[in-house]
């Protein structure tokens, strides 16, 4: 029988018959999805394994239960034979736990089974009861402090909202009369300066610390505020800030300060997150490095900081500026696979947890170990729970190969903490011009989803805190400059020309150039007439 060799063939390379080349090589178009998930499986976990350690009982004096290294064993199955047999792609997760009994000095560790957690493919996927599946990129609001106007009576009235990752939001707003008003969590109002003297300024230093803000010529923002705030001292502006928060029940001052110090200053119920920490540092230029955003301290609300919102909104209205576009892309971020994923973690653990502080104070403690407290259904059963029905997971288009990789690269703003498509404007679904370069004009669906459902383009890029990047090249003068890009550099991109060289100064452009306040001089060309 003859032997057929299969010959040499030495690769090809691809030829380009134009002068000018792509900047930069296109980059690995999946890399949203593995980067995100690679993330969750390595740092991820481990976040929230830090963030419920340690466990401790109702009391606090008796049991800890702390969460060490964990790791993720094998899969039993490669994804082929999942796909045969009609199972999914996972591998066993485990943890090693340590039990600290105080009352009689025992440290007892074990290593926990917390269940199979589901593994990506190396194309972006993951294998479900045999079904291949992906998991839709979400576009969401990013967390931080916004500012916005209402424009009332030919004049604009300024608000902001802070808004954390988790936890109750903060809205501040004008009203006609010129009174500065904030709302918890969507409730009734209560005056500005009632929230600042609960969080410990007198109103001596409220006035002091407005001094450089507040300076309309007609108009005492604080003065109009204070008139119309009933209450005088610390207690009594907690017991007004409470009665907003729950209205009905019994306010006394020692509930409502426990109440608003675990809303507000306690991590397990309040948390701005990385990339809200980072856009206060960006707005405000507090001077904080990367290290500082991961800090426990800096990601609670404090008194400082919603001094400085109120502080900005009081400047916004004396000076009439410009409000911040909600549309931004440098405003709205991506919510990857390893972020999703790790919010459903998150739920289960949080499950775990009361159950593991429950058979704490009702087993015998001295017979207690990791093993029987920890129950790991609650964790897993949560992920599954996302993967299997979550309006972002998925059946993968499988139709083409393209329609594969279109649908790896999409990004809705529905689905869980989004947008709903019967309340969404006209204004979000719009081309915005931060799409440039970022997000595809053209592939959105007809009908309902119209612009809240898009692609990425082709060189766009999720950074670390998930806003979208696009390389740019440097132009010096009129010449393409081969100095090279600027990539992961923040473009201010609501930059608009005033005139060009050339253009004759009339008296349209001379108001333009009269209005910036940073500009010194005009290089102008002089031109005698008759």
């Amino acid at each position: 029988m003859p032997v057929f060799k299969r010959q040499a063939t030495t690769e090809k390379k691809r030829k380009f018959f134009t002068d000018k080349q792509d900047a930069i090589p296109m980059p690995d178009l999946v890399e949203v999805q593995k980067t995100s998930y690679d993330w969750f499986m390595k740092d991820g976990i481990k976040e929230l394994f830090d963030e419920v350690s340690p466990l401790t009982d109702f009391t606090g004096r008796d049991l800890e239960l702390y969460f060490e290294d964990y790791y993720i064993d094998e899969p039993k199955f490669d994804e082929v034979v999942c796909r045969e047999k009609n199972i999914t792609f996972e591998a066993p997760l485990r943890v090693n736990a340590k039990l600290v009994n105080k009352k009689n000095d025992k440290v007892d560790t074990q290593e926990i089974y917390l269940g199979d957690l589901p593994l990506m493919t190396s194309r972006g996927t993951f294998v479900v009861n045999g079904i291949e599946r992906t998991i839709v990129s979400q576009l969401i609001r990013s967390s931080g402090a916004f500012f916005t106007a209402e424009t009332l009576r030919d004049r604009r009235f300024y608000g902001a909202k802070i808004i954390p990752n988790r936890g109750a939001w903060i809205e501040v707003e004008t009203d006609q009369n010129n009174v500065l008003w904030i709302k918890v969590d969507r409730k009734r109002k209560v005056a500005a300066t009632a929230l600042l003297r609960a969080f410990g300024y007198s109103t001596d230093e409220i006035k002091k610390q407005f001094a450089d803000v507040n300076n309309h010529p007609n108009i005492d923002y604080i003065e109009n505020t204070l008139k119309k705030d009933i209450s005088v001292s610390e207690d009594e502006s907690m017991i007004e800030v409470y009665k907003r928060i729950r209205p009905g029940d019994l306010a006394m001052a020692d509930n409502a300060r426990s109440l608003v110090n675990s809303m507000f200053f306690n991590f397990d119920r309040y948390d701005l997150g990385r990339v809200g920490v980072y856009k206060f540092n960006t707005k405000f230029e507090l001077g904080l490095g990367r290290k500082d955003f991961e800090d426990k301290e800096n990601r609670v609300l404090s008194p400082e900081k919603v001094m400085l919102v109120i502080k900005e909104v009081v400047r916004l209205n004396v000076t009439q500026d410009k409000p911040d576009d909600i549309d931004h892309l440098g405003n709205r971020r991506i919510r990857a696979i390893g972020e999703l994923v790790q919010n459903r973690f998150r739920v289960g653990l949080s499950r775990m947890e009361r159950i593991v502080k429950d058979r704490m104070s009702t087993y015998e403690i001295d017979n207690l170990t990791p093993n029987k407290l920890i129950n790991a259904r609650p964790v897993i059963g949560s992920v599954r729970e996302f993967f299997m029905s979550s309006q972002l997971s998925q059946f993968m288009d499988q139709v083409n190969p393209l329609a594969e990789l279109e649908h790896k690269r999409r990004i809705s703003a529905l689905g869980p903490g989004g947008l709903s498509r019967d309340r969404a404007g006209f204004e979000v679904r719009d081309v915005h011009t931060t799409h440039y370069g970022r997000i595809c004009p053209i592939a959105t669906p007809e009908g309902p989803n119209i612009g809240l459902v898009g692609h990425l383009s082709s060189f766009s890029k999720v950074n670390s805190f998930g806003f979208l990047e696009t390389p740019y090249r440097k132009v010096i003068h009129d010449i393409t400059n081969k100095a090279g890009l600027t990539e992961g550099e923040f473009l201010r991109e609501e930059i608009s020309g005033i005139g060009k060289a050339g253009d004759k100064i009339d008296k349209t452009m001379a108001g333009k150039l009269e209005k910036k306040k940073d500009l010194k001089e005009v290089p102008v060309r002089p031109r005698v007439t008759n």
